[in-house]
């Protein structure tokens, strides 16, 4: 029998039901935390980079963070709605290789989720201000990780559970694109982990390749073979994709997250920012506040 360790485990941030309109009309979302929907009425659009859905009654869809997509509703839309960050143990993420939007047949029971993780989540909707003088002091995501800590261990292992169940909805083999199967060497592997735990320190090829004792060159070779990009793209991209989170979940200034993440100076960090997302630091900032008000 083959053990199994649960890696990933999920902090709610949102939960709510809600009556959209033509309000609901963004263009290039990226976000560091997970949306699911379910709608029931209405109709509207969600797209990423290789697809159009279209938004129907009686079917969930899954927005993994970091996937940059465009939403769009046209008239009204009845949502069921919840927006949760990943965690994992080394860092790593379920989607990882898919960051696609994916679409799914709902069943009763995915209704009978959401109903439960309403009830024994009260208060947990989005109702701000899109004012920037009031969201830059006060700021979106504070308040939901002490939230999580409220909850009694009952309701936190239920909501853990629920958002698990949800989410399994979208890995079943004939909807999630399997990566293809590679077994990549073990210093290759180890390599991934080190890089993600010390995004802060001054990682570079030579020191990288010297850790596992290998040419710099070959282990360069070596790693885009196994993870299809150059060792210092992987260590920026997933620098962004912290500073993103950083952002999104704490007060630090740009020039903390710089230091928390890695990068030199601001400028650097800002132009690598704004190459791998499509925009500035902040304008992604604003971007994700405003989302979330209008839902």
């Amino acid at each position: 029998m083959i053990k199994r360790n649960l890696r990933h485990s999920f902090s709610l941030l949102n939960v709510d039901y809600v009556r959209l309109n033509a309000k609901w009309n963004y263009r290039n979302v990226i976000s560091p935390y997970y949306r699911i929907y379910y709608i029931d009425e209405g109709e509207g659009e969600i797209s990423d980079a290789e697809s159009l859905l279209k938004l129907e009654p009686g079917y969930l869809y899954i927005v993994p963070s970091f996937t940059l997509c465009n939403l769009n509703c046209k008239n009204s839309l009845g949502q069921y709605f919840v927006q949760f960050f990943e965690d994992s143990t080394d860092g790593s993420s379920l989607f990882a290789n898919n960051r696609n939007v994916l679409k799914t047949k709902a069943t009763e029971i995915d209704l009978n989720l959401f109903g439960r993780l309403l009830q024994i989540n009260p208060g947990r909707g989005i109702n701000r201000s899109d004012n920037p003088k009031i969201y830059e002091k006060d700021i979106y995501y504070k308040e939901y990780q002490e939230l999580n800590n409220q909850q009694n261990t009952s309701a936190y292992l239920e909501t853990q559970g629920i958002l698990m169940l949800l989410t399994a909805r979208f890995l079943n083999p004939q909807l999630f694109k399997s990566p293809e199967h590679k077994v990549i060497p073990i210093k290759i592997a180890e390599t991934l982990n080190y890089i993600l735990i010390n995004l802060h320190a001054d990682l570079s090829v030579y020191q990288l390749a010297s850790r596992v004792n290998q040419n710099p060159d070959y282990f360069s070779r070596q790693f885009k073979q196994y993870t299809g990009t150059r060792p210092l793209n992987y260590i920026n991209e997933k620098r962004v994709e912290r500073a993103q989170y950083l952002m999104a979940t704490s007060r630090m200034s740009y020039s903390e997250i710089c230091a928390q993440t890695g990068f030199d100076n601001l400028s650097y960090f800002s132009k690598t920012f704004k190459k791998l997302t499509g925009m500035a630091p902040s304008i992604y900032k604003k971007q994700i506040y405003q989302v979330g008000f209008n839902h």
